[in-house]
């Protein structure tokens, strides 16, 4: 038999956080046929992997790439790190179903100007994603705080009883057409104010189709693990596992105590499905925010509405060039975003290490000047974290990219290198593979990925995308509650 492509002479690791072992790799039609010593089997094309790693693509389970996707779907910041598979419309916000009467509000406006936001139903944004065809796959989330948009003329309230009705209607629709499930961010403003009986009447929704409850907490500072009891409360109420969204504690008065909330997250792990995703820096980066304004730790300005010749210094400097307080110095800057040097290392590495954790970015790719988690938190872990740390092993690293993320948020025949599986793929030097985005120059290209397969396709190799984009539109398959073990 005649396959379309054989990776020779891989380390494949498969995503099951297993050891590696050696292999050829058979694709045919964008699927893995064989995984094996394949001798004397041909194929049309032939890659020789030279004794480097095979990874299955990495799956970045918390982005805000909503809009770009379809805008800018060459999706460089992803495809150059390896990432294949990316999970919108996290923190509440997402592009759809939405329908503005205004500008965005914050935080939706991290997804980009009112005229990016085009997909009433959530049926459109599937088809919006399948028609520009991006480089890597995508799957969806719908944000609580983009359904509030769309039903409540008062953002600042706790929602009626028939704004609820109408925002489950929108919910419903959206789980019928693929969505993976309901996300939170209950800690800005626009959503501060829904009580958790809200939240839990909108959850009641995911129980019929197994879907995922993620949640940026309504607070990652001192209130955390009352946040957290707020969470598992949700997920019970409505039988759907929960993620806490880019767990952390925030606030030099929060530092240390990654053990509470880690003890916390197991506690609620023995009779109820709950997991986290984290990235890997000790900095933070969203819209500016009043409440976190603090001369406690640095904090870095990535854009400003008013004044966008300030992105990229210090609010300290900033304050300090126009002779005012830092809250001043914000409130002019607003609208504006910014990245917050909040969190302690040790507590970073902690909950990176914790086998409830998977990876995720939480880049923002609308920042003129991001933070560089948006070019380089998945070679970060392989590189920092596991070769040099040693905070794992290789094949634990990839598992938290991969499989991991795969089993939670039900993405069928992806995560993992199986015959029969979809071919998504990374092959990397485990020797030379590094972040190379800095809080300083952000927008840089890791090093060590060798080459990216999407669907079966070499989509990036030698440092540039290759042929034609081969994402697509993954919904949900079946229910979630499985993955979680």
């Amino acid at each position: 038999m005649l396959y379309d492509l054989i990776i020779r002479d891989a380390r494949v690791i498969d995503g099951s956080d297993t050891p590696e072992f050696r292999a050829d790799v058979a694709i045919r039609d964008g699927r893995i046929q064989r995984i094996g010593h394949l001798d004397g089997v041909s194929a049309s094309e032939e890659f020789n992997a030279a004794g480097r790693v095979l990874a299955p693509g990495f799956i970045d389970v918390h982005t805000h790439d909503d809009t770009v996707v379809i805008r800018k779907p060459q999706m460089l910041p992803k495809i150059t790190q390896g990432v294949t598979t990316v999970i919108v419309g996290n923190c509440g916000i997402s592009a759809s179903p939405v329908t503005l009467a205004a500008a965005p509000p914050d935080p939706m406006n991290l997804l980009g100007p009112a005229e990016a936001f085009s997909y009433p139903r959530f049926s459109d944004y599937v088809a919006a994603v399948d028609n520009a065809r991006p480089a890597v796959n995508v799957a969806a989330l719908v944000g609580h705080t983009a359904l509030r948009s769309n039903h409540l003329n008062d953002l600042f309230r706790t929602a009626l009883p028939d704004e609820i009705s109408a925002m489950r209607q929108q919910l419903r629709e959206s789980l019928v057409s693929g969505a993976l499930g309901l996300s939170t961010g209950l800690a800005y403003a626009s959503a501060f104010s829904a009580d958790t009986d809200e939240i839990k009447q909108l959850a009641e929704e995911l129980t019929a189709f197994g879907a995922v409850y993620t949640t940026h907490l309504r607070s990652e500072f001192e209130p955390v693990l009352e946040a957290m009891d707020e969470a598992f409360a949700i997920g019970r109420h409505s039988k759907s596992p929960v993620v806490i969204s880019h767990l952390k504690c925030a606030g030099a008065g929060n530092w240390g105590r990654s053990p509470q909330l880690l003890a916390k997250l197991e506690a609620a792990a023995l009779d109820h499905p709950v997991g986290c995703d984290c990235y890997p820096y000790a900095a933070s980066s969203s819209t500016l925010d009043l409440k976190q304004v603090t001369d406690a730790f640095r904090i870095t300005i990535t854009w400003s509405t008013q004044h966008p010749d300030q992105g990229g210094r210090d609010l300290k400097e900033i304050a300090a060039g126009w002779d005012v307080s830092l809250m001043d110095a914000a409130r002019m800057l607003q609208p504006a975003g910014a990245v917050y040097y909040g969190m302690n290392e040790a507590d970073v590495q902690r909950i990176l290490q914790h086998p409830l954790s998977m990876i995720g970015s939480d880049g923002l790719p609308e920042d003129p000047f991001p933070h560089p988690r948006l070019w380089g938190a998945f070679p970060r872990v392989l590189g920092h974290y596991s070769r040099d740390k040693r905070l794992f092993p290789l094949h634990t690293a990839v598992h938290k990219m991969t499989g991991l993320t795969a089993s939670r948020f039900g993405l069928h025949e992806r995560g993992f290198i199986r015959e029969g599986y979809w071919a998504d793929l990374v092959l990397f030097d485990p020797q030379t593979v590094r972040d190379v985005a800095e809080f300083t120059a952000p927008q840089r290209p890791a090093e060590g990925i060798d080459a990216v397969w999407v669907n079966g396709h070499l989509s990036y190799t030698d440092g540039q995308p290759q042929g034609e984009r081969q994402g697509r539109f993954l919904p949900r398959s079946g229910s979630l509650v499985a993955g979680f073990g």
